[in-house]
């Protein structure tokens, strides 16, 4: 299965996608506004990958003026509904559908890896002013709570996927990994949580690309085999999810 294939899934699920992906934390954005020296308020601000506007709408609430940009038709008629008079444009970030210089902000958010940095960090260095700033950020898995680093372990097992490392990357490969060593990058990481209930947690991790490309039928075994060990593990049917949000904040060297 290619990047690619797996990338586009996510117009199957973009319901379940808007309904019971999670959000992202207050601290986020503002350190996102420490590292790059200035408010999100009145900026313009690119969101790359907006998928169905979850960060979009947060960065509108921040006071940017936010275009989204999401190469997936069902994912941008979900932001479209999300965040109404925000203007959402198809497109992907290797090639940005969006002016030289035209934004303070580019920002992905979930996304980045869809993406080849030795094309999307030009791009992303095109669309930004000289003293813009790329932000990239992912809910990571928080490996050290037992039941999310089991569930994880079965979802790699069951779709075929390699699991992560336990071990983070420390800030010099982090940076590495993503493509942006010709920046100046800061990197900072936050935990939080949100409690949900159980069908909303299956909804989320269903909507996951490595269970969308399975088959149908395979996909609903593999959610079912997770409702009864979760009920069995919660069984007031509610679930507290935890997260790490990785952030990477890269501005010119000069």
């Amino acid at each position: 299965m290619t990047a690619r294939s797996r990338a586009q899934s996510f117009d199957t699920a973009a319901a379940d996608y808007a309904a019971s992906r999670p959000s992202y934390p207050s601290e986020l954005f503002d350190a996102i506004e420490e590292f790059a020296g200035r408010s999100f308020a009145g900026a313009r601000v690119a969101d790359i990958g907006a998928g169905t506007g979850i960060a979009t709408a947060l960065l509108r609430g921040r006071g940017a003026e936010v275009t989204a940009v999401e190469p997936g038709a069902e994912m941008a008629a979900q932001c479209r509904r999300a965040v109404p008079g925000v203007p959402v444009v198809r497109g992907e970030g290797n090639a940005l559908p969006l002016a030289d210089t035209s934004h303070d902000f580019v920002t992905y958010a979930q996304s980045w890896h869809w993406t080849d940095p030795a094309v999307s960090v030009p791009e992303a260095l095109r669309v930004l002013r000289r003293d813009g700033a790329l932000a990239i950020w992912w809910n990571t898995t928080a490996f050290d709570v037992p039941w999310i680093h089991a569930q994880h372990l079965r979802i790699a097992h069951y779709s075929g996927t390699k699991p992560k490392p336990a071990a983070r990357p420390d800030d010099a490969e982090a940076i590495r990994l993503a493509g942006l060593t010709g920046l100046r990058v800061a990197r900072r990481r936050m935990r939080w949580s949100r409690t949900v209930s159980l069908d909303t947690h299956l909804d989320n991790i269903g909507s996951r690309s490595a269970l969308l490309v399975l088959d149908e039928k395979r996909r609903r075994n593999f959610l079912a085999e997770e409702h009864r060990l979760l009920s069995s593990a919660f069984p007031d049917d509610t679930i507290e999810e935890t997260y790490l949000v990785d952030l990477l904040v890269g501005r010119l060297l000069c």
